[in-house]
């Protein structure tokens, strides 16, 4: 990207000295130069070239002097860095100008070289300050998305046609999942918010950015949590496949975050995700006054306690059986049959994998322990210990451990 410099200077030979001085960098694109001779022709040009990215202006010129220009700039919320010129024996105007907002100034006669050196300094100054507003954009944009009520693609959906949703609610098939962060609360205790409040937009926005990139629905967030729908509004017959691979992508996110802030001596908890797939009642469900559009049922209830199944396991995701039946070529390892609070029959829950890490031996050496789980042999607990020898960071493995030396056998877990 070429840099554009304005030169405001009456000198006649300055223009020839200057195109002389940056004719390789001129000649490469890297800077052009506009020039005026006073302060009226440089608001002239400004006026015509608003990509000009600084300006060099001398003090003392006729008609409108460079104090007067850097005045007329400021009025005019011209936000441009700006080089001051004068004399060595002129230093009040100078100090006067540096008052006024310019960036920097130089001495007559100009030393070239230090007229590069100070051009450069400025225009690194001018990009590390645009991409501090371009992030700070960013952020309200996202900000504005996270105040919402809804996500972005149901408030498409409602401004494209008001018909498209049954506000008073209807039943379909959707899959949905949870997500939380482990001992969050207690986190936020020790925490003073100009570190909570980075943390938790980080956090956020990551997540939502995940959810929306797989066109999923946000139905709630509260506090750390998200609670995500996938086949609602719109009609998604992928919405299984969606529900897998983002609760996967939110994984890997959470995790890449919590390291970035260890490395910051902040200990984040993982992030547990519970997913399920059925039949649930989605709608407004705002009393008149709110738009909430949401979700009820059996669906969501088994969700919800499959993400808070995590902690006891020792998994990050937890998936339910009838979920995973309707993902073509899912992979995955299968947790056990989970009898959860409230339910009387048990339900068989996975720990979803990517095609890399099922067919990793750490996934091969587990599945091949929980086989003889399953068929009730002996050397179960003998294929766990040697699981664990191999790979000692594996949670749910050592929970499966755990429970057989305990006493307990089969694959049926009561959650607790």
């Amino acid at each position: 990207m070429t840099a554009r410099i304005l030169v405001v200077d009456d000198e006649p030979d300055l223009e020839t000295l200057i195109q002389q001085k940056f004719r390789h960098k001129i000649r490469d694109g890297a800077i052009s130069f506009l020039f005026a001779r006073d302060g009226i022709e440089a608001l002239s040009l400004l006026g015509t070239h608003p990509d000009v990215d600084m300006v060099v202006a001398d003090i003392n010129m006729p008609r409108m002097d460079g104090l007067s220009l850097l005045a007329k700039l400021q009025e005019n919320e011209e936000d441009l860095s700006t080089i001051i010129v004068s004399a060595y024996g002129d230093m009040a105007n100078i100090r006067t100008a540096m008052n006024r907002g310019a960036f920097d100034f130089l001495t007559k006669p100009i030393d070239f070289m230090d007229l590069e050196t100070t051009i450069a300094k400025t225009l690194r100054y001018v990009t590390a300050l645009r991409e501090a507003r371009r992030r700070q954009a960013q952020a309200e944009r996202a900000h504005a998305s996270l105040s919402r009520y809804f996500s972005p693609n149901l408030a498409q959906r409602l401004a494209g046609d008001t018909d498209a949703i049954d506000l008073a609610g209807q039943r379909r098939e959707i899959a949905t999942l949870f997500t939380d962060i482990a001992s969050f609360t207690t986190l936020v205790e020790t925490l003073e918010p100009d570190v909570l409040g980075p943390l938790l937009n980080d956090y956020l926005v990551g997540m939502t950015d995940i959810v929306f990139a797989h066109d999923g629905t946000v139905a709630k967030i509260v506090g750390d949590g998200l609670h995500v729908l996938f086949g609602a509004p719109g009609e998604q017959p992928d919405h299984a496949a969606r529900a897998v691979e983002c609760a996967l992508a939110l994984d890997e996110y959470s995790q890449s975050l919590r390291a970035r802030w260890h490395e910051k001596g902040l200990a984040l908890g993982v992030t547990r995700i519970g997913a399920h797939a059925g039949s649930a009642i989605v709608g407004n469900f705002g009393g008149g006054k709110f738009f909430d559009y949401t979700a009820y049922g059996d669906t969501i209830n088994v969700a919800a306690r499959l993400e808070a199944a995590n902690k006891q396991l020792g998994s990050r995701i937890c998936i339910s059986e009838l979920l995973a039946a309707k993902v073509p070529d899912f992979r995955g390892r299968p947790v056990g049959d989970l009898l959860l609070r409230g339910r009387t029959e048990a339900l068989r829950a996975f720990e979803p994998l990517r095609i890399e890490q099922y067919e990793a031996p750490a996934s091969k050496s587990y599945l091949e322990a929980f086989g003889r789980l399953e068929a009730g042999d002996s050397g179960a607990i003998a294929a766990f210990a040697a699981h664990i020898g191999k790979y000692p960071d594996d949670q749910l493995a050592s929970f499966h451990l755990k429970r057989l030396l305990n006493g307990a056998s089969g694959t049926r877990i009561m959650m607790e």
